[in-house]
Protein backbone atom coordinates (compact mmCIF):
# COMPACT_ATOMS: atom_id res chain seq x y z
CA UNK A 1 0.00 0.00 0.00
CA UNK A 2 1.48 3.39 -0.98
CA UNK A 3 2.04 5.93 1.88
CA UNK A 4 -1.07 8.39 0.84
CA UNK A 5 -1.52 11.44 2.99
CA UNK A 6 -5.51 11.37 4.38
CA UNK A 7 -6.95 14.69 3.65
CA UNK A 8 -10.15 13.94 5.92
CA UNK A 9 -9.18 13.69 9.10
CA UNK A 10 -11.99 15.13 11.01
CA UNK A 11 -12.97 13.54 14.08
CA UNK A 12 -16.41 12.39 12.16
CA UNK A 13 -14.17 10.27 9.46
CA UNK A 14 -12.92 7.14 11.89
CA UNK A 15 -9.36 7.98 10.47
CA UNK A 16 -7.04 7.02 13.17
CA UNK A 17 -3.54 9.12 11.43
CA UNK A 18 -1.62 10.44 14.52
CA UNK A 19 -3.28 8.37 16.53
CA UNK A 20 -1.88 5.16 19.14
CA UNK A 21 -2.63 1.84 18.70
CA UNK A 22 -2.36 -0.32 22.08
CA UNK A 23 -2.93 -4.06 22.04
CA UNK A 24 -5.10 -5.40 24.36
CA UNK A 25 -4.18 -8.42 26.40
CA UNK A 26 -6.06 -10.36 24.35
CA UNK A 27 -4.14 -9.37 21.66
CA UNK A 28 -4.60 -12.70 19.25
CA UNK A 29 -1.63 -11.88 17.02
CA UNK A 30 2.22 -12.51 19.05
CA UNK A 31 3.60 -9.91 17.12
CA UNK A 32 1.64 -7.38 18.41
CA UNK A 33 1.18 -8.75 21.55
CA UNK A 34 2.26 -5.42 24.37
CA UNK A 35 2.30 -3.24 21.38
CA UNK A 36 2.18 0.60 20.49
CA UNK A 37 1.68 1.38 17.23
CA UNK A 38 1.71 4.89 15.74
CA UNK A 39 -0.91 5.02 12.61
CA UNK A 40 1.16 6.89 9.52
CA UNK A 41 -1.55 6.73 6.82
CA UNK A 42 -5.38 5.05 7.17
CA UNK A 43 -8.34 5.02 4.49
CA UNK A 44 -10.78 3.28 3.28
CA UNK A 45 -7.94 1.20 1.62
CA UNK A 46 -6.27 -0.09 4.51
CA UNK A 47 -3.71 1.41 6.85
CA UNK A 48 0.30 1.36 8.01
CA UNK A 49 1.78 2.40 11.21
CA UNK A 50 5.21 1.81 12.93
CA UNK A 51 5.96 -0.43 15.82
CA UNK A 52 7.16 1.99 19.13
CA UNK A 53 8.32 -0.79 21.38
CA UNK A 54 10.25 -3.17 19.80
CA UNK A 55 13.60 -2.00 19.63
CA UNK A 56 16.12 -3.66 17.24
CA UNK A 57 18.48 -6.35 19.09
CA UNK A 58 22.19 -5.47 19.23
CA UNK A 59 21.75 -3.16 16.39
CA UNK A 60 22.85 0.42 17.03
CA UNK A 61 22.04 3.52 14.20
CA UNK A 62 26.00 3.96 13.72
CA UNK A 63 25.95 -0.18 12.90
CA UNK A 64 23.13 0.58 10.30
CA UNK A 65 24.58 3.51 8.44
CA UNK A 66 27.53 1.64 8.55
CA UNK A 67 25.76 -1.61 6.90
CA UNK A 68 23.97 0.87 4.49
CA UNK A 69 27.37 2.08 3.32
CA UNK A 70 26.17 5.99 4.75
CA UNK A 71 29.25 5.71 6.36
CA UNK A 72 32.56 4.16 6.03
CA UNK A 73 33.77 1.50 9.20
CA UNK A 74 36.23 3.03 10.06
CA UNK A 75 34.61 6.42 10.28
CA UNK A 76 32.00 5.01 12.49
CA UNK A 77 34.27 6.39 15.66
CA UNK A 78 34.00 10.15 14.27
CA UNK A 79 29.93 9.95 14.48
CA UNK A 80 28.52 12.41 16.49
CA UNK A 81 27.83 10.45 20.25
CA UNK A 82 23.92 11.47 20.19
CA UNK A 83 23.69 8.75 17.14
CA UNK A 84 24.84 6.09 19.15
CA UNK A 85 21.47 7.19 21.44
CA UNK A 86 19.28 7.27 18.27
CA UNK A 87 16.76 4.34 18.59
CA UNK A 88 16.34 1.53 16.06
CA UNK A 89 12.88 0.01 16.11
CA UNK A 90 11.49 -3.12 14.36
CA UNK A 91 8.47 -1.36 12.91
CA UNK A 92 6.42 -4.14 11.98
CA UNK A 93 6.59 -7.13 10.13
CA UNK A 94 6.29 -5.72 6.51
CA UNK A 95 8.99 -4.83 4.74
CA UNK A 96 11.64 -5.42 7.07
CA UNK A 97 14.61 -4.53 4.75
CA UNK A 98 13.23 -0.78 4.39
CA UNK A 99 13.51 1.76 7.06
CA UNK A 100 11.36 4.36 8.03
CA UNK A 101 12.13 7.43 9.99
CA UNK A 102 9.34 9.14 12.40
CA UNK A 103 11.21 12.61 12.92
CA UNK A 104 10.23 15.76 14.15
CA UNK A 105 8.80 18.24 11.31
CA UNK A 106 12.04 20.59 11.09
CA UNK A 107 13.18 18.08 8.13
CA UNK A 108 11.75 18.00 4.89
CA UNK A 109 12.43 15.97 1.47
CA UNK A 110 10.18 17.30 -0.98
CA UNK A 111 8.37 14.18 -2.60
CA UNK A 112 9.71 12.00 0.46
CA UNK A 113 8.34 13.36 3.68
CA UNK A 114 5.16 12.49 4.59
CA UNK A 115 3.39 15.17 7.07
CA UNK A 116 1.50 13.01 9.53
CA UNK A 117 0.25 15.48 12.15
CA UNK A 118 1.49 18.98 13.73
CA UNK A 119 4.66 17.62 15.49
CA UNK A 120 5.66 13.70 13.49
CA UNK A 121 6.32 13.10 9.92
CA UNK A 122 7.46 9.75 8.36
CA UNK A 123 10.23 9.83 5.58
CA UNK A 124 11.30 6.47 4.39
CA UNK A 125 14.14 7.09 1.97
CA UNK A 126 17.66 6.69 2.73
CA UNK A 127 18.75 10.71 1.82
CA UNK A 128 17.23 11.26 5.35
CA UNK A 129 19.93 8.63 6.56
CA UNK A 130 22.74 10.64 5.08
CA UNK A 131 21.65 13.84 6.55
CA UNK A 132 21.34 12.70 10.35
CA UNK A 133 24.93 11.31 9.49
CA UNK A 134 26.08 14.65 8.26
CA UNK A 135 24.25 16.61 11.29
CA UNK A 136 21.60 18.12 9.08
CA UNK A 137 18.90 15.57 10.00
CA UNK A 138 15.90 16.30 12.54
CA UNK A 139 16.72 17.58 15.90
CA UNK A 140 13.88 14.20 16.92
CA UNK A 141 13.47 10.73 15.35
CA UNK A 142 13.34 7.22 15.82
CA UNK A 143 14.07 4.57 12.67
CA UNK A 144 12.17 1.88 12.32
CA UNK A 145 13.33 -1.15 10.27
CA UNK A 146 9.44 -2.65 8.54
CA UNK A 147 5.88 -1.77 9.26
CA UNK A 148 2.35 -3.29 9.96
CA UNK A 149 -0.06 -3.35 7.34
CA UNK A 150 -3.58 -3.76 7.08
CA UNK A 151 -5.62 -4.22 4.50
CA UNK A 152 -9.08 -2.61 4.05
CA UNK A 153 -11.49 -3.01 6.82
CA UNK A 154 -9.22 -5.30 8.41
CA UNK A 155 -7.93 -2.82 11.35
CA UNK A 156 -11.59 -1.61 12.06
CA UNK A 157 -12.52 -5.00 12.78
CA UNK A 158 -9.15 -5.82 14.78
CA UNK A 159 -10.20 -2.45 16.68
CA UNK A 160 -14.50 -3.45 17.04
CA UNK A 161 -12.75 -6.73 18.41
CA UNK A 162 -11.47 -5.16 21.15
CA UNK A 163 -7.89 -6.00 19.87
CA UNK A 164 -6.52 -2.30 20.22
CA UNK A 165 -7.41 0.63 22.13
CA UNK A 166 -6.63 4.27 20.53
CA UNK A 167 -5.31 7.25 21.70
CA UNK A 168 -3.92 10.71 20.49
CA UNK A 169 -0.17 10.18 20.11
CA UNK A 170 2.20 12.91 21.19
CA UNK A 171 5.62 13.64 20.28
CA UNK A 172 7.62 12.89 23.75
CA UNK A 173 6.18 9.41 23.89
CA UNK A 174 7.51 8.61 20.45
CA UNK A 175 10.77 10.40 20.23
CA UNK A 176 11.90 10.79 24.02
CA UNK A 177 9.66 7.96 25.91
CA UNK A 178 12.45 4.41 26.65
CA UNK A 179 10.89 1.78 23.92
CA UNK A 180 10.64 -0.86 27.13
CA UNK A 181 7.87 1.63 28.78
CA UNK A 182 5.85 2.91 25.77
CA UNK A 183 3.10 0.87 26.34
CA UNK A 184 2.83 1.18 30.23
CA UNK A 185 2.75 5.01 29.07
CA UNK A 186 0.74 5.32 26.31
CA UNK A 187 -1.81 3.07 28.81
CA UNK A 188 -1.65 5.64 31.62
CA UNK A 189 -2.03 8.06 28.79
CA UNK A 190 -5.53 7.29 28.83
CA UNK A 191 -6.38 6.35 32.37
CA UNK A 192 -5.55 2.89 32.09
CA UNK A 193 -3.10 0.90 35.02
CA UNK A 194 -1.76 -1.90 32.54
CA UNK A 195 -1.69 -4.35 35.83
CA UNK A 196 -5.47 -3.43 36.08
CA UNK A 197 -6.76 -3.94 32.35
CA UNK A 198 -8.67 -7.34 31.73
CA UNK A 199 -8.24 -9.06 28.66
CA UNK A 200 -12.74 -8.18 28.21
CA UNK A 201 -12.08 -4.19 28.76
CA UNK A 202 -14.15 -2.08 26.18
CA UNK A 203 -11.81 -0.44 23.58
CA UNK A 204 -11.49 3.56 24.30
Amino acid sequence: MGLKRITDTGTDSGYLDGQLLIAMPGMADDRFSRAVIYVCAHSAEGAMGIVLNRPAADLSFPDLLVQLEIVPAMERIRLPQRLGQMQVLIGGPVETSRGFVLHSPDFHLEQSTLPIDDSVCLTATIDILRAIARGDGPKSAVLALGYAGWTAGQLESEIQANGWLTCPADAELIFNAPADMRYEFAMRKIGIEPAMLSIQAGHA
